[in-house]
C-alpha cells in the first residue's frame, strides 16, 4: 500500500489528522463546487491543479484548530512552487512549530501502476483496499462497513502516464529542494505495511533530531 494507507497508520499512531490535498478536491467534486468542476477536469486527464488553487485550500486547512500538535501532508507538495510557498507560509504563521520535514515512498513504476489502477476506496470509511494485493472479502464492498468500493476517476493507465511525466518535471525538483535543506528522507516502499511504518517512524526521529 501507498501513501494513503501510510499516512492513516501514522494519524493513529501520532494522533495526528491528515491533510490529504486529493481529499480536498475530491469532496470538492463530490459537492459540483467551482473548485471541484476545474479539478475534475484536469484530474481525469492525470494533470496537477495549478499551484495557488492547491496552496490556498492547504493554507485554510492550516488554520484550523486539530493541526497544533502537528499533521500529516499527504501528497502535498508536489511542485517546487507548493514548497517554496509552504516554507513562507509556515515561517510566517507556525512560530514555535517544529520544521516540516518529507519522506518519500520509493517504488517500482510497475508495481506503482498495480496499486494505482488496483486501488479501490470505501467512501464511508476510507479503507482503501486493493484488487490484486489487498482486496475485500466479498468482491466490490467494503469489510467494515459494506458499503460499496468506489474506483477513483483518475485512477487509470492513462492517468497514470500522465501523473508520471508530471512527477518527473514537477515534483523530482521538491525532493532535492528538501534534500540541499537536509530534511528529506526515502524509504522502500516494497516492503510490508508494518515496515514501511517502521521505517517512516525511524526516519522521522532522525530527521527531527537533526532539525530540531
Amino acid at each position: 500500500m501507498g501513501k494513503g494507507t501510510q499516512a492513516q497508520r501514522l494519524m493513529a499512531d501520532f494522533g495526528i489528522p491528515q491533510i490529504s490535498t486529493g481529499d480536498i478536491l475530491r469532496d470538492n467534486i463530490a459537492r459540483g463546487t467551482d473548485l471541484g468542476k476545474v479539478a475534475k477536469g484536469l484530474m481525469d486527464q492525470g494533470q496537477l491543479v495549478p499551484d495557488q488553487m492547491v496552496n490556498n485550500m492547504v493554507g485554510a486547512r492550516l488554520a484550523q484548530p486539530d493541526v497544533e500538535r502537528g499533521y500529516i501532508l499527504d501528497g502535498y507538495p508536489r511542485t517546487l512552487g507548493q514548497a517554496e510557498w509552504l516554507d513562507s507560509h509556515l515561517t510566517s504563521t507556525a512560530a514555535g512549530h517544529a520544521p516540516l520535514v518529507a519522506i518519500s515512498i520509493r517504488v517500482d513504476e510497475q508495481e506503482l501502476l498495480r496499486r494505482i489502477t488496483g486501488r479501490r476506496i470505501c467512501p464511508v470509511c476510507k479503507h482503501i483496499y486493493n484488487i490484486y494485493s489487498k482486496p475485500p472479502k466479498q468482491e466490490g464492498i467494503c469489510d467494515f462497513d459494506g458499503s460499496p468500493l468506489q474506483h477513483r476517476s483518475d485512477d487509470t493507465e492513462a492517468a497514470f502516464t500522465e501523473r508520471m511525466k508530471a512527477y518527473n518535471s514537477l515534483t523530482a525538483p521538491v525532493i532535492e529542494h528538501y534534500s540541499r535543506q537536509g530534511r528529506f528522507r526515502e524509504v522502500d516502499g516494497a516492503r510490508s505495511v508494518e515496515q514501511v511504518t517502521a521505517a517512516i517512524e525511524s526516519s522521522l526521529k532522525q530527521l527531527r533530531q537533526a532539525v530540531e
